[in-house]
């Protein structure tokens, strides 16, 4: 079987669903952990704008996790209890599914994620670092630059910033529609630029990197699939 990874959004509106969700960061740890299934997880807040910043967005939240196989994943996040809740206070709610392909590093001391076979179609990256507190004024000074070139990127289908501490603990999130778009992103302007930095100013006390090939997903973002004009190859 291939690891599957899914990836849960979460909108709230109204201050009393936003306290909600705020506090769901640490009364959803003992409920995810006893989903029957799941392996690594990780509760994440969001960043403003297209979320690649340090100001946080109190209305998205977001439930990364793994899963032994597509239709387990597919399967608890739409049956466990805690992802119902979740979906009962939202306003808006979207998951997508993952294969990992490439993984390097680790997250909270662990590799999460087994790399299988690369599927055709779109792909995903995810970068997830822990900042120095020392560097964390350099780190953020190189973002808006970065957010402002991948936001008018006209090939990424869905790009989003998440977190599980703000300012320290960070986790950027896209989808391409295929490995070439997002080669000709990661490779010039501010963003390469960004990686040097990191490179030679060793800024990160951890990082992560990782690939997928995109499987699946479930319900709407901003009132749509934001996977909706791509080719998508759903495992059978």
């Amino acid at each position: 079987m291939t690891q599957t990874v899914s990836l849960s959004f979460f909108r709230f509106a109204g201050p009393l669903a936003r306290l909600w969700a705020l506090g769901m960061m640490g009364a959803a740890r003992g409920p995810l952990a006893r989903v029957p299934q799941i392996g690594f997880w990780k509760l994440c807040g969001s960043g403003t704008g297209v979320g690649f910043t340090p100001l946080p967005n109190t209305a998205v939240y977001a439930i990364l996790a793994t899963w032994p196989s597509h239709e387990v994943a597919r399967a608890q996040v739409a049956q466990a209890g805690i992802f119902r809740r979740y979906r009962a206070r939202a306003t808006e709610s979207w998951t997508v599914f993952l294969s990992p392909t490439q993984a390097r590093g680790a997250w909270s001391g662990r590799a999460p994620f087994t790399p299988g076979p690369a599927m055709p179609g779109p792909i995903a990256a995810l970068t997830r670092a822990t900042v120095k507190p020392r560097i964390a004024l350099q780190f953020w000074r190189r973002v808006p630059d970065i957010s402002a070139m991948i936001g008018s990127d006209l090939n990424v289908a869905f790009k989003i910033g998440i977190g599980e501490v703000p300012l320290l603990h960070q986790v950027t999130f896209s989808i391409w529609p295929d490995e070439q778009a997002m080669a000709g992103f990661a490779r010039t302007g501010p963003h390469a630029a960004a990686i040097r930095a990191v490179r030679d100013g060793a800024w990160f006390s951890e990082e992560l990197y990782a690939r997928f090939s995109v499987q699946s997903d479930s319900g709407t973002w901003n009132g749509a699939s934001p996977l909706a004009h791509l080719p998508i190859l759903e495992p059978a």
